[in-house]
């Protein structure tokens, strides 16, 4: 409980002087959803009332920068502008918060030695985009600056093409269709994403490649590239993927009797292409389906009445 003398304050102030912080990193506490009210996520500018309760939780420090680690890459292409690596499910992309090592970027730089593009900064060099841990699949990496810079582009242009496949419950009502809805931070879980008015532009277009038991496989290209887009958007249409818990998933018989198969989303980046960097040379990859995939895939099909 607050005391009489914090009554009126702003959020971020209180924070701040609670824990010894910067305002701006208490208002970032406050953003991220660290910073409680009653239970409750509220504006950092909230004025403090008689008999508020407020619960801080500090999150664990992020690593200062991410070292090279010893990790085998499944690389599908390489030369001295970029690589394609074949991301396995349970990876983390880079360090942050509760992953320190063992990421994607610890990997790239005992392989490349530290030549990466440095434009994403000391914990992410060469990450030009990326995809959530429970997630396989094709990720192009920028060795150089200028590369890095040239897959951005691409990639805002939607001249970089990205698609998956996955699986979600039920059968979706159209054969193929697209999705335009915008997203952004959860109201409430400002961990989680959410389709929202006020977020940023958001497209996914998907196509049905097969009907299963009580699920259906799916085909999806992204025209954007949210966090968290493909899961959301499946989820906005009450179809969310496979086994992804966060987003209304793994609720179902089939998922709970499989949660070890599943453990996480069923989602697979599955082709890339772009243009190169230096060449112009259109780049065309495909990864194939792992074993998890594979396995629900003949387990539905085996269960269609």
């Amino acid at each position: 409980m607050i005391e009489p003398s914090d009554v009126g304050k702003r959020l971020d102030i209180y924070v701040a002087e609670r824990e010894n912080l910067t305002r701006s990193a208490s208002a970032r506490l406050a953003s991220e959803g660290f910073v409680t009210v009653n239970g409750a996520v509220l504006p950092k500018h909230y004025r403090l009332r008689e008999g508020d309760d407020v619960e801080i939780t500090l999150p664990e420090p992020v690593p200062d920068r991410a070292l090279p680690e010893d990790i085998p890459l499944d690389i599908l292409y390489e030369d001295g502008d970029l690589l394609v690596v074949n991301k396995p499910k349970g990876m983390v992309v880079h360090p942050a918060a509760g992953h320190p090592g063992g990421t994607l970027v610890n990997a790239l730089l005992y392989h490349c030695r530290g030549s990466l593009s440095g434009i994403g900064g000391v914990l992410r060099p060469g990450i030009v985009h990326r995809i959530d841990r429970d997630t396989s699949g094709l990720l192009v990496v920028a060795k150089t600056d200028t590369a890095h810079l040239s897959l951005a582009s691409q990639i805002a242009s939607h001249a970089f093409e990205r698609r998956y496949h996955a699986v979600v419950n039920g059968h979706l009502r159209e054969e193929k269709g697209t999705v335009d809805i915008p997203i952004g931070r959860h109201p409430v879980d400002r961990k989680k994403m959410a389709a929202v008015k006020d977020g940023r532009p958001a497209v996914t277009h998907y196509e049905r490649l097969l009907p299963l038991s009580g699920a259906d496989y799916l085909s999806l290209r992204l025209e954007t590239g949210r966090t968290h887009q493909i899961r959301v958007h499946m989820a906005y249409l009450g179809h969310p993927l496979l086994g992804d818990t966060v987003y209304g998933g793994g609720r179902t018989k089939f998922e709970l009797s499989h949660a070890s198969l599943l453990s996480g989303q069923c989602l697979h980046a599955k082709s890339i292409s772009f243009l190169h960097p230096t060449s112009g040379e259109l780049l065309s990859f495909e990864s194939p389906l792992p074993f998890y995939f594979e396995e629900t895939l003949r387990l539905l099909r085996r269960d269609i009445k």
